[in-house]
């Protein structure tokens, strides 16, 4: 068991997502940042699918109950061991029963990920782990909770198993985009705003959308019949903002759907933040 002794701001259990169920109005959730999430778990050989606890800004503390091993990929919270070790990111890190694992400054980046040795076992919902409003108990971790996982005995570390971290993912503001299903019905010189503009992140951003402003963007397009929307959807209103789904986001829209984030840019969108800019790349 891991006893969370402060759950950060925004500390959720979540997997590669819960797939099928989308034509009943779940979305698919899961990790923001699938690139990170599964570089964590391919450290400790677990499965794509294991569990892991995903960290927003600022990290938990918490309390291991059973030797186990770890790995933190993502964006650096300056983790350490027992307030005193710092840990290394993108390695594995053997834990010893009663260690202390907590978080402190952000370095770069806005979401970690602490995957452990065979995942968190929390419960299962409709296929998947991933902590969802109305599909789970809860939408987060809070202090006070007990994470099950399972204990490892004898677990060396692999020391020279050490991933050079990849900053361009954190610093570059370039998402590689694809046409959307209205993308033909903007005028040419929307179509060069898209590709040419420089945006700037708004406050309004989580795990189900964030939005861009530009007055520039004002159109004159209809709204569509509600139609299917994904994670990287790229939404344009009347007013001229810009929402790009994130994994959280509803299963149907009624906005024109101008752009789509390929799998890779949403894992970078996922590492953004307010004030960030970000520039499309057809």
């Amino acid at each position: 068991m891991v006893s969370v002794l402060k759950a950060g701001f925004y500390t959720s259990v979540q997997d590669i997502g819960r797939f099928g169920y989308q034509d009943q109005g779940v979305p698919v959730s899961g990790v923001m940042d699938s690139y990170s999430a599964k570089l964590a778990n391919a450290l400790l050989n677990n499965k794509m699918t294991a569990a892991v606890l995903e960290l927003t800004m600022t990290g938990p503390t918490l309390q291991f109950h059973c030797d186990t091993a770890v790995a933190i990929t993502g964006a650096h919270l300056s983790p350490v061991i027992n307030e005193k070790t710092p840990l290394q990111l993108n390695t594995v890190v053997t834990i010893k029963k009663g260690d202390l694992l907590s978080f402190g400054v952000i370095k770069y980046g806005f979401r970690a990920y602490l995957a452990v040795k065979e995942g968190f076992k929390t419960p299962q919902v409709l296929g998947s782990r991933s902590m969802y409003n109305g599909i789970t108990s809860t939408i987060r971790i809070n202090k006070g909770d007990l994470l099950p996982i399972n204990e490892n005995h004898g677990l060396k570390p692999h020391l020279t198993t050490v991933v050079k971290i990849n900053h361009n993912h954190f610093n570059s503001s370039r998402l590689a985009v694809l046409k959307g299903p209205e993308y033909d019905l903007l005028s040419q010189t929307m179509k060069e705003l898209l590709k040419n503009k420089t945006f700037v992140v708004g406050k309004e951003n989580n795990r189900m959308a964030y939005q861009l402003h530009d007055e520039q963007l004002r159109n004159n397009l209809d709204p569509i019949i509600t139609s299917v929307v994904l994670p990287g959807t790229v939404q344009l209103t009347p007013a001229g903002q810009l929402i790009i789904l994130m994994r959280d986001c509803q299963t149907t829209g009624g906005y024109p759907r101008v752009l789509q984030l390929k799998e890779m840019a949403i894992s970078q969108m996922a590492q953004k933040y307010n004030g960030n800019r970000v520039l499309f790349q057809l």
